[in-house]
Formats: structure tokens, C-alpha cells, sequence
């Protein structure tokens, strides 16, 4: 009697296995299909946001740390080397071009951001960079670039360990207020200019749950176009 109490009960517990296995499956397939229309969407967006950032050229300023007075200089900073960049960027008419013209002046802006430092009475390294970098997502006004890998012009003051300051350089939105609610039509036609449609479309309807979900997603792809 014991032996068959216990055969049953093994019974009852492959029964109960059986059908959390069902379910696992069952949930795993449908949560496989959603995974997969998720990531196909990624890739698409990883596809735009690649050919937006073939045609623009950003702008970064960091720091040297949090305090009052490096982020204060941070900003000083930031107007003086805009400021002078207006002057060699004047006509500039592609992303190329913009970052032609930089390279070609890469220690004279150096120069100025250190004579601005100096000015304002620090002794900060500067450091400035034409390169490759990521950035998260940044919105000025309605617009919104997605997050990824961008050219960039960068200065880095000190330790660069502070808040950082950024924009696009090309076409031009550093002058943009970022208090507007807008992005003037004038810049809007210009970033139609250089942009696809899909490109340009994509600027003003990017949603932060489509972010977070894709977030993993888009992180798995990098990894594997690295190993590739």
C-alpha cells in the first residue's frame, strides 16, 4: 500500500511538472515573439540613428569636477570657444566640411579655451578632441536624437570628472535656447536638409518607454556587430 501511496504521489509531481513546462514553453514562445518584433524594430532603429549621426557633428564640454565654480567655468568656457567657432564655421554646409574646418584648427581652439580658463583665473589642462563617442538621448526643445556613437568635437577640462555640457554642432543647434518648447523652423530645415525623411521624422517621435524597453537590445547589438 506504502509503494503504490508513493507511486501516486510521484504521479501527481511529474504531473505538476509536466504542466509547469507547458506553460514555461507556452510563455516563452509568445514573450520570444514579442522579444523578436522588439529587436527587429531595434535594428531599424539602430539604422537610423546611424544615418543621422553620418550627418551631423557634435559638441561636448566637460567639466573638471561638480563644484559651483567648475561648472560655472565649464559654461564660460562653452560660450568663449563657440563663440570663436562661429568665425571659422561661417558657410559651413555639411557635417564633413564642419569637421574638415575644426581640424584644421584644432590648436587654435585649444588656445582659446586655455586663454578662457586662465582668464577666469584657473590652471586646468585642456584637452580637445575630434572623435568618436556615445552620447545618451538629448532633446532640444521637440527634437530628439537618439542615443549612440557621434562624431564629436570635445574639450575636456582638468579631470573632465564633472556634469557635461553638449550639442549639435552641425547643423547648427548650439545657439538654440534650450528653454524653447521648439526647435525654430529655420534649424528644423536644416537638419531636413541633411536627413532623410525617416531620419528626420524619427527626430520628433521617439518615445522613453520604446527607449527602455529597446535599451538591452540595442546594448546586445553593439556586442555583436563588435565581434563581427
Amino acid at each position: 500500500m506504502k509503494g503504490i501511496k508513493n507511486g501516486y504521489r510521484r504521479g501527481l509531481l511529474l504531473l505538476a511538472l509536466c504542466g509547469i513546462l507547458l506553460q514555461s514553453i507556452f510563455f516563452m514562445g509568445n514573450q520570444g515573439a514579442k522579444d523578436r518584433r522588439v529587436f527587429a524594430r531595434t535594428l531599424s532603429q539602430e539604422s537610423v540613428q546611424e544615418g543621422i549621426a553620418g550627418e551631423i557633428l557634435r559638441f561636448h564640454v566637460l567639466a573638471n569636477s561638480d563644484s559651483a565654480q567648475d561648472q560655472a567655468l565649464k559654461g564660460k568656457v562653452k560660450d568663449h570657444v563657440l563663440e570663436y567657432l562661429q568665425t571659422i564655421l561661417e558657410d559651413a554646409d555639411s557635417a564633413k566640411e564642419t569637421e574638415r574646418r575644426i581640424r584644421d584648427h584644432m590648436e587654435q581652439i585649444r588656445r582659446e579655451a586655455e586663454e578662457e580658463i586662465k582668464r577666469c583665473g584657473y590652471d586646468y589642462d585642456v584637452q580637445v578632441r575630434l572623435e568618436t563617442c556615445y552620447f545618451p538621448v538629448k532633446s532640444y526643445g521637440d527634437c530628439t536624437f537618439p542615443a549612440g556613437n557621434y562624431r564629436a568635437l570635445r574639450i575636456l577640462i582638468g579631470q573632465a570628472q564633472g556634469h557635461n555640457w553638449w550639442c549639435v554642432l552641425y547643423p547648427n543647434l548650439c545657439f538654440v535656447d534650450s528653454i524653447h518648447a521648439v526647435v525654430p523652423e529655420e534649424e528644423k530645415q536644416e537638419l531636413k536638409n541633411v536627413l532623410t525623411e525617416e531620419e528626420y521624422d524619427s527626430l520628433f517621435d521617439w518615445k522613453e518607454d520604446d527607449y527602455q524597453i529597446q535599451s538591452g537590445f540595442r546594448q546586445l547589438w553593439e556586442k555583436i556587430k563588435s565581434r563581427l
